[in-house]
């Protein structure tokens, strides 16, 4: 129970930033207070100017909607509307280092926008172009929202789906985690109509919806959403892999953090070459990228390094030595 009435608002307040009406007798026990002061510390809120709107019924509900103007004490217009804006063009083209938590502090600020603020928001994103690198698909922002909306409030979401052969079809399903590879998102959900789990590319999927129906979450057989799209993507029969096998010279804290996430966060590293030799790091895994992507990719780590296969990364790898190679020798003539 907390007994600090300012932290006891802090935490309601945090609650009620979730996309998701919260009935009065959950918040009760979240807070581990009685009904009666989750009433009171709803009225506390609105005296700061925040906008919680409350719905009649046995066990009364409570949302944080968007009001007139942005609550105080927390962002002022200009800064709301960088931060959207912000948010908004990583989410929609899964940059590196943008994860699920910056698609869900996105939903919540959206949540409480003042239209105006909305408005300004999209005028700009649409007046803008970012320079993105790889070819990770373009995401319409209210997609990811609407989905980390229902991740975070345990909420069925339907969707129609574009398979790769272009089959179209509805799913209605339990959303449990969005995941980015670095250039994709995907969410991790239990399939409703197919009674099993499933992985799909946000950029495939439109018109999301938020059903309002709750549902207790299901136990990931991973246990971890990372690894099941991992072991999702390496099962799928419609994907061409491959095995890549790399030493470096530098220890693998260096080459881990000069490589993006995409490529190392499904491998086994380990210190060492496995020859022996110390002082380097061995990089193993599985991955379906274009070898030429992977072979530059390597290249900018920054140090000697050597591939063990597969052959066709092999030649890519020579080929773009030699290529380099020509166009250096060419510069000092």
């Amino acid at each position: 129970m907390t007994t600090d009435t300012p932290a006891r608002l802090l935490q309601l307040l945090s609650l009620l930033q979730t996309p998701r009406e919260w009935p009065g007798g959950e918040l009760a026990d979240r807070l581990g207070v009685s009904r009666r002061t989750v009433r009171r510390d709803i009225d506390r809120l609105r005296e700061l100017g925040y906008p919680v709107q409350a719905t009649m019924g046995s066990d009364g509900g409570y949302r944080l909607v968007a009001g007139k103007a942005m609550p105080p004490l927390v962002l002022d217009d200009e800064e709301a509307v960088a931060i959207a804006v912000g948010l908004r063009a990583g989410a929609g083209h899964a940059l590196e280092g943008v994860d699920e938590a910056s698609v869900r502090a996105l939903a919540k600020l959206e949540q409480v926008l003042p239209a105006r603020l909305r408005h300004r928001v999209s005028t700009l994103q649409a007046a803008t172009t970012p320079l993105t690198s790889g070819d990770g698909a373009s995401i319409a922002p209210e997609t990811l929202t609407v989905m980390a909306s229902t991740v975070a409030g345990h909420e069925r979401l339907r969707f129609a789906y574009r398979a790769k052969d272009g089959t179209q079809s509805r799913r209605l399903t339990e959303p449990y985690r969005l995941v980015s590879t670095g250039r994709r998102w995907y969410l991790v959900a239990y399939d409703l109509e197919r009674e099993d789990w499933r992985t799909f590319r946000v950029d495939r999927v439109r018109d999301p919806f938020a059903t309002g129906a709750r549902f207790t979450p299901r136990e990931l057989p991973t246990g971890d959403a990372a690894e099941y799209l991992r072991r999702s993507i390496h099962r799928r029969p419609d994907t061409r892999e491959y095995a890549y096998d790399v030493t470096f010279a530098e220890p693998a804290g260096f080459v881990t953090a000069r490589l993006p996430a995409w490529l190392t966060s499904a491998a086994e590293i380990g210190e060492g070459s496995g020859d022996g030799t110390t002082g380097g790091c061995r990089l193993r895994g599985v991955t379906s990228d274009p070898v030429e992507w992977v072979a530059m990719r390597l290249a900018q780590v920054g140090c000697e390094f050597t591939v063990h296969g597969p052959a066709e990364l092999v030649e890519c790898v020579r080929e773009l030595g030699g290529r380099l190679s020509r166009a250096g020798a060419g510069s000092q003539r």
